[in-house]
Order: structure tokens, then C-alpha cells, then sequence
């Protein structure tokens, strides 16, 4: 199996920047759509919407 290296991010330095995906309005699949940080206490995240990039806003999670 293998080992996928992620970035480390930058405003915390000790969590992971892992990438999540999601499906746009007409239900394709959009690829890297935000970038977390795995630190929960930190909560930096990249997010790309409709070709802008917004830094540091809460993501929400749905379980569909």
C-alpha cells in the first residue's frame, strides 16, 4: 500500500493539510475543494468557491 504524504500546515505546524472533495450544483464531483488542517484546535482550511479562495472559514460536515 501506499504512504500518501501530506503537507503540514503552516499556521500550526504540527496537523496535517488533507484535501476534502464535494459535488457542485449540477452533481459533478469537484476535486480538492478545501484543504483542512487535522488539528482540530487549529482549523485553518483553503476553500475554493466558485473560483474564489477563502482562508481560515469553519467548514461544516454533513453525513449524507
Amino acid at each position: 500500500m501506499e504512504q500518501i504524504n501530506f503537507p503540514k500546515c503552516q499556521k500550526c505546524n504540527s496537523g496535517d493539510l488533507v484535501p476534502l472533495s464535494d459535488f457542485g450544483s449540477q452533481g459533478a464531483s469537484i476535486r480538492y475543494k478545501a484543504w483542512v488542517c487535522t488539528n482540530h484546535e487549529c482549523g485553518f482550511s483553503i476553500r475554493i468557491d466558485n473560483g474564489e479562495v477563502s482562508f481560515g472559514r469553519i467548514l461544516k460536515f454533513s453525513n449524507k
